[in-house]
């Protein structure tokens, strides 16, 4: 366990804030703590657009936070497209959303503006993840822990959902990127 770095007198290569800013590796412990570190982000954007779609009656933003989920599990394993697409749907809508408030004479939510960081840092962290797994100098990776619900959550999960569902999420990518695009550069000129 301690070679893994998994003891818990083993200390972590960086702080929690730098590895949530500006992640970097230097063991098989960090790629796992990066990853799941981005699940969380991920499920933590699913959960808030959940609550906001349900709260404001607009129950199509459903659909976002299931897309954010599968992100989240996307993430979990590694997958730099699915952190890209996270990311794009996420700075799209904020973008969007911030010109509709800004034109209804509002201000945007430096909130939305946050978690757009967190998720372009995530960006990067899965990609550190994936170069370090595929440049042949990681060791055996921990096994998924299922202690609590917590782990299972973002040990075991992803593992099993994401193989089932990654397809589904490209074309879910697609379809949100493209509308989000159309929204934002084509929907402005229409003609009234």
């Amino acid at each position: 366990m301690q070679t893994l770095g998994l003891d818990p007198s083993t200390p972590r290569t960086e702080g929690r804030l730098k590895s949530l800013l500006w992640p970097s590796v230097a063991n098989d412990a960090d790629v796992d703590y990066l990853t799941t570190q981005g699940f969380w982000i991920c499920f933590l954007v699913a959960a808030v657009t959940l609550a906001v779609s349900i709260v404001s009656g607009l129950y199509a933003g459903a659909l976002d936070a299931i897309f954010f989920y599968l992100g989240g599990n996307g993430v979990r394993q590694r997958s730099r497209v699915a952190a890209v697409c996270v990311f794009l749907v996420y700075a799209l809508g904020t973008v969007d959303l911030a010109r509709v408030s800004y034109a209804a004479g509002g201000s945007g939510s430096i909130v939305l503006f946050l978690l757009c960081a967190l998720l372009l840092t995530n960006v990067r962290a899965v990609w550190i993840a994936s170069q370090w797994r595929s440049s042949g100098v990681a060791e055996e990776t921990p096994d998924p822990l299922s202690e609590t619900l917590a782990d299972t959550t973002a040990d075991r999960v992803p593992g099993i959902v994401w193989p089932k569902t990654r397809y589904l999420f490209y074309a879910f990518a697609l379809l949100e990127i493209g509308s989000l695009v159309f929204v934002l550069f084509v929907g402005r000129y229409r003609v009234a």
